[in-house]
């Protein structure tokens, strides 16, 4: 008999992470990889720490190629100064000093490491096995004689794996699934509602009750919001040499004079998405959804539910809960990193989350909050990672808006197509992604040596 596959054992909350933008795989990811290798660091034996003189932190793959746009050199010395994603000042990215004069210091109690600008080196001609987003921390003596060495790698949404398995040594959940099919069987042999099994098995996974669970689930929410409000009062260019100018705001103000109501509607839920990403590409703080680069399609299509839809807090709450689903599947099943199967894995990705979170928010059945979630996904299959100058900023904040746009459709269709008439299932749209992530050239996923990135020159007047 063919093995059962190991069940989804991932919080929730380890998918919707608070923490500052503008990228989860390149900037949350190695921040938490660079606290890990400290705590390490700082458990070493007295001697050994006695002797550490030097630190190195090598970027290979994407994390190099674009890390210097995405703030990755400024993450690892973030997290090496003891800041974590969840915790840290919202600017602590922005104000941090890696003028290539500037020294930091590695606290190990009773032992202080200096490193600088210098010692986070950008590798790109080095070749690495396994997933793109690879980064190596090395400690040493005065004589450059090792004393502890990690490798890591930071595959998206701000998670980190060290090459321990640590997900597995959580117990396995009361209604255990790998795939959507099943959590179809799960729910069937179970007789509980979508909303109910996940808050369940959160609560067996995690140790917390339901009411702690939909607390955090309300701060996840809030801070959802925030950042959409905090990205329609903001004006002005985003960091970087692009001189991107934010639009949202001006958007919002010009959509309260379209006469017609259709376009009012989408304009308002496209202004919400890029008001979200504009503050994720400002280095500000947002909510992976599931990543970073996508963090604002899930927030937007979240408040059209709650201020223009005005549903209640209980179903916005099990809205979430369908879109953590969808992403522990498109993680489990796939990808989520744009550096492994490109910007499919990050606003396809949110997009079937989002539609995921509408269906459920509005009562619908599982079967169509599948139906939903496939649909906005099936049509990002393809979608490539193809960041100008190495920013998330073109042609992510725009690909965000079209992601909230593709998953509120995706709803609609979900909500009115006859049951019974949907064909492709989540699984085999999620399947679909990984092989074409797989087949689509290394330089289409998120090097910026191809697509938009190669072609367009980031100058004021274009279309972004």
């Amino acid at each position: 008999m063919p093995e059962r596959p190991e069940p989804i054992r991932t919080s929730l909350f380890e998918l919707f992470k608070i923490g500052p933008g503008p990228s989860s795989s390149h900037t949350m990811g190695p921040m938490r990889a660079a606290g890990m290798f400290l705590a390490e660091a700082r458990g070493l034996p007295a001697e050994s720490r006695s002797r550490a003189a030097r630190l190195t932190v090598r970027l290979y793959g994407s994390l190099a190629a674009t890390g210097r746009g995405h703030a990755t050199d400024r993450a690892v010395a973030a997290g090496l100064l003891g800041f974590a994603p969840e915790d840290c000042p919202p600017d602590v990215l922005t104000r941090l000093d890696l003028s290539p004069r500037a020294c930091h210091a590695l606290d190990l109690g009773d032992a202080r490491v200096p490193f600088g600008p210098a010692d986070i080196d950008f590798d790109e001609l080095t070749p690495v096995q396994g997933h793109p987003n690879t980064l190596d921390f090395i400690l040493g003596d005065e004589l450059s004689r090792e004393l502890l060495r990690r490798r890591y790698t930071s595959p998206g949404g701000g998670f980190v794996d060290d090459g321990r398995a640590r997900e597995a040594e959580r117990p396995d959940p009361p209604h255990p699934y790998a795939s959507m099919t099943g959590l179809r069987a799960a729910l069937e042999a179970s007789g509980l509602a979508l909303h109910e099994l996940l808050l369940a098995n959160e609560s067996a996974l995690t140790g917390a009750s339901v009411a702690d669970i939909e607390e955090r689930l309300n701060r996840v929410k809030e801070v959802m919001l925030d950042c959409t409000t905090r990205g329609l009062a903001a004006q002005g260019p985003l960091p970087g040499p692009i001189g991107l100018q934010r639009k949202a705001r001006e958007i919002m103000e010009r959509t309260r004079k379209r006469r017609h109501q259709a376009e009012r509607f989408m304009l308002t839920l496209s202004a919400f998405a890029l008001a979200a990403s504009e503050e994720n590409a400002a280095g500000h703080v947002i909510v992976t959804a599931p990543t970073a680069g996508a963090a604002g399609v899930v927030p937007a299509v979240l408040r059209i539910c709650k201020e223009i839809k005005k549903l209640p807090r209980r179903a916005l709450r099990q809205g979430l809960l369908a879109a953590g689903a969808v992403g522990m599947l498109a993680r489990r099943q796939a990808s989520i990193s744009g550096a492994e199967v490109g910007c499919q894995g990050e606003v396809g990705v949110a997009s079937a989350m989002a539609a995921a979170l509408a269906a459920a928010a509005h009562g619908l059945s599982a079967g169509c909050v599948e139906n939903a979630a496939e649909s906005a996904l099936e049509h990002h299959l393809g979608l490539v990672c193809d960041p100008v100058k190495g920013y998330v900023q073109i042609p992510c904040i725009e690909r965000n808006s079209m992601g909230a746009i593709k998953a509120y459709n995706a709803f609609l269709l979900a909500s009115a197509v006859p049951q019974g008439h949907h064909v492709v299932s989540l699984d085999r749209a999620l399947l679909a992604m990984r092989d074409i992530g797989r087949d689509i050239s290394p330089k289409y996923r998120e090097t910026s040596r191809g697509g938009l990135a190669e072609w367009v020159d980031a100058a004021p007047g274009g279309g972004d």
